[in-house]
């Protein structure tokens, strides 16, 4: 898989995945994202910002994901075990539904965390929703540690930490 940074000529497409994927998840019974989020605008503005990743697999985005510094102010109910740590959050990491159960997203973290290493960070962190375990299944195994929790307007989050 390639991953690049998105242009701006990808926000339809990343849209898109966005979409199905939430359709997937509440097939599933997970009513993590709707309409109202992520937006379209959010999307722009992560790529317009410059931090928009996705994934090619061919000429198809099979993920995407946000990686920044940023954090919400409900991250400061994390016992962060690295609290003074140089450290990068994940935001919205979603799997193409077309490529899901293809450890995609193991994949996927893997770049993440070389990148991160490469860049001279630390520690990532990341919230994952409660009532996906999908996503905590995977964060779980890849060494993501719960430190706390967050609570935003779908219900609550587990705020996650990984030194790398």
């Amino acid at each position: 898989m390639l991953f690049i940074r998105a242009s701006i000529s990808h926000l339809d497409e990343i849209f898109s995945v966005y979409s199905a994927a939430i359709l997937t998840m509440e097939q599933d019974g997970i009513f993590q994202w709707d309409e109202i989020y992520p937006d379209k605008q959010t999307i722009a503005e992560d790529i317009v910002k410059n931090q928009m990743f996705i994934g090619l697999d061919g000429d198809e985005i099979a993920v995407c994901f946000v990686l920044n510094p940023e954090c919400d102010a409900q991250y400061q109910n994390g016992k962060w075990a690295y609290p003074d740590s140089k450290f990068n959050v994940i935001h919205r990491i979603c799997v193409n539904p077309k490529f899901q159960n293809k450890g995609i997203a193991t994949q996927t973290l893997k770049y993440i965390e070389t990148f991160c290493k490469t860049n001279g960070y630390e520690t990532i962190r990341i919230d994952c929703f409660s009532e996906n375990p999908y996503s905590r299944k995977l964060y779980d195994k890849a060494g993501y540690v719960v430190v706390g929790y967050a609570n935003w307007r779908k219900g609550k989050f587990e705020l996650r930490e990984k030194r790398l």
